[in-house]
């Protein structure tokens, strides 16, 4: 049995799948305590308690750590010069025309960043050796500044880690957690990899606090972390690898929609994830996206995280007047608390205040009937801003609409037409609770022919963490190039760095019988600095100079290739049992009213409503048509026409 909860910064969502059953269940979120939030929901969908269950967790738990500024203090421990890469950073700049760049707020104090008398050559040679007297000073020294976090990235450890390992040894009794980078990036790119490894140490007590709290609340669960990779690690191993949680959240959505595409023979998707708080988009053309060029507020993460573009608009995005008199919708939002104005707490209004002052959301069927909103204090608070602009509330509500969507659109168009794909060819699958009120004004803004909105389409990212696996990264800096780069020579290596993940993964208790691996190489052409990534396998020259062709218009066949690094893929066979229908724990929804009026984009009209639960496989609607469901609405505009796959999915065409 298997418990997905994908904590969120407004709803928190639960999928539960167990033999012949499965249940669904959403709760709102409590921010200032995350775990209160899952423990009322735990109660709500299973009394008789989590003893068997295995629960894989999602949370957003790190990423707001880093996002307030509320890690730990970290001790940054580099090589002597080298004391100020972090805030160097790369000459890159991502606004190159704007004279009043802001950088974000620093993660450690300049005084908490000491230099290690000690230097590697790039071959990991020892230059100046690493003395007892100057671990000792160093041990003094961060026994002084008192840290709750050690990171410790020394020139070059990725070819010789021996130095950072003994000033770990160092440091051990001072009971901390160390991040080494030889461990948590083992790669050239100074930047990266200090960012990296603080990053790392700046989350991790974070996660332990937070784990520890789990184990106090809910004791003696099966508990799993969903990573960033799409696959997840036992919590005990959690705290360590907290770098590994920033998309925790949105990568179990996206590997859920890559499960439901393998299933009904869809690869090539485009995904739309509308929470109440932000919208997450990828393009999956017949695999998983991945990328490590991932920026979290200018830091690179370097690691390998799904490739998942983010923008601030989500149901809960408040819509304001800017200085100039333009209306502007997030990415501030009211999230749980107080969220939209229609929950009863809040006075700010959202896109979710528009939807159901447009008659597109039913009040007294919202999560299945246990949250009832309130219309009338949407009305009044929409009015009241609508006077502002000086427009009716109705033409109000829906720009309000119009500009969210075109924060959507933008992000469709970044991870499709800006990276050489054409958005047409690929199906647009809708899911989060928001989505489907907006996915088809956004499919004809795109000129995208077809829908899919999975079964259950608001819970999605909590399936996608019930169904994952186990999963590791291991990575070994290579520099090879010219006769040295090889397909015997990198089968070699495959061989060494497979064995050594195995062993490390023994040693930490993990499962590694049924284990699958497979590589990557890092490539570029001699003199370039940016890379590509390719499966590692005997091909992997022309398969480069191909994708270098897709990417750029151009190659060079004749110019010498670089393999930097190689990189291998643990995981663990994913969830395979027949998926139950799944159904909600606890519903106590009205019947729904066979018609009602609705405001479409060109104006009021009668609709008729769909109970999602009464359609069957093969039933066909056109639209325009409203279809409702305990945890997500559906509006189907005029022009397309949706049928219903079987175990409930919908495909919209136009």
């Amino acid at each position: 049995m298997r418990l997905g909860i994908d904590s969120g910064g407004t709803f928190t969502d639960f999928v539960f799948l167990g033999e012949g059953e499965g249940w669904v269940h959403k709760v709102p979120s409590t921010p200032a305590d995350p775990l209160q939030a899952i423990l009322s929901g735990v109660a709500e969908m299973r009394p008789q308690g989590l003893a068997g269950v295995e629960v894989v967790h999602g949370t957003t738990r790190g990423t707001n750590a880093f996002l307030e500024r509320n890690g730990a203090r970290v001790a940054l421990l580099t090589t002597a010069g080298f004391e100020d890469v972090l805030c160097i950073g790369r000459q890159t700049r991502l606004d190159l025309f704007n004279l009043l760049v802001e950088k974000p707020p620093e993660i450690l104090p300049r005084e908490f960043v000491l230099g290690v008398q000690e230097r590697l050559g790039a071959d990991g040679a020892v230059l100046l050796p690493l003395t007892d007297q100057e671990i000792s000073r160093v041990r003094a020294r961060v026994r002084e500044l008192a840290p709750e976090a050690v990171a410790v990235c020394l020139l070059h450890a990725y070819a010789y880690p021996r130095h950072e390992e003994r000033l770990a040894a160092a440091l051990a009794d001072l009971g901390v957690p160390i991040s080494l980078s030889s461990r948590v990036l083992p790669e050239i790119r100074e930047y990266e990899r200090t960012a990296a490894t603080v990053l790392n140490a700046y989350l991790g007590p974070v996660m332990e606090n937070y784990l520890a709290d789990w184990s106090r609340r809910l004791p003696g669960v099966s508990l799993f972390i969903q990573q960033s990779n799409g696959g997840f690690l036992p919590a005990s191993q959690a705290a360590a690898w907290g770098l590994q949680t920033i998309l925790s959240g949105p990568a179990g959505g996206v590997y859920g929609v890559w499960r439901l595409g393998q299933d009904l023979g869809i690869p090539n998707l485009l995904t739309l994830d509308m929470g109440g708080t932000s919208t997450d988009v990828a393009l999956l053309a017949g695999e998983i996206p991945f990328t490590r060029e991932y920026l979290l507020e200018g830091y690179p993460l370097g690691i390998p995280v799904m490739d998942i573009h983010t923008v601030g608009a989500g149901g809960g995005s408040i819509a304001y007047q800017d200085r100039g008199g333009v209306l502007r919708v997030g990415p501030k939002s009211a999230g749980a608390d107080p969220g939209p104005v229609c929950y009863g707490r809040g006075d700010e209004v959202t896109v979710t205040d528009a939807q159901l002052f447009l008659g597109r959301l039913r009040p007294e069927n919202f999560l299945g009937g246990r949250m009832v909103l309130n219309p009338g204090a949407t009305a009044r608070a929409l009015s009241r801003l609508a006077a502002v602009f000086g427009v009716a509330a109705e033409e109000l509500a829906l720009g309000i609409i119009r500009v969210a969507n075109s924060h959507m659109a933008k992000a469709l168009r970044a991870v499709s037409l800006e990276r050489g794909f054409d958005p047409r060819e690929f199906t647009l699958c809708s899911f989060g609770g928001a989505a489907g009120l907006q996915v088809c004004e956004l499919a004809q803004e795109l000129d995208l022919r077809r829908i899919l909105v999975p079964a259950q389409a608001g819970v999605l990212s909590a399936l996608g963490m019930a169904l994952a696996g186990l999963r590791r990264d291991w990575t070994r800096t290579l520099l090879w190039s010219g006769p040295r780069l090889t397909w015997a020579g990198l089968q070699q290596e495959f061989r060494s760095l497979k064995e050594q993940g195995l062993s490390e993964m023994r040693r930490e208790g993990l499962p590694v019988a049924d284990l699958k691996v497979a590589g990557e190489l890092e490539l570029r052409y001699r003199g370039q600095s940016d890379t590509l990534t390719v499966p590692c396998r005997p091909d992997f020259l022309p398969h480069f100079h191909g994708r270098h062709r897709h990417l750029y218009g151009h190659d060079f066949p004749g110019r010498e290739v670089e393999a930097l690094s190689l990189r291998l893929h643990f995981q663990a066979p994913a969830f395979t049992a027949a998926l139950p229908r799944l159904a909600s724990r606890s519903s106590s929804r009205t019947a729904l009213p066979r018609q009602g009026s609705v405001w479409l984009p060109e104006g009021p009209a009668t609709l008729p409503f769909y109970d999602r639960r009464e359609l069957q496989p093969g039933e066909t609607l056109a639209g325009p048509a409203l279809v409702v469901e305990d945890h997500a609405t559906l509006l189907i505009l005029p022009g397309f026409r949706a049928e219903v796959l079987p175990p409930g999915h919908l495909l919209l065409s136009r």
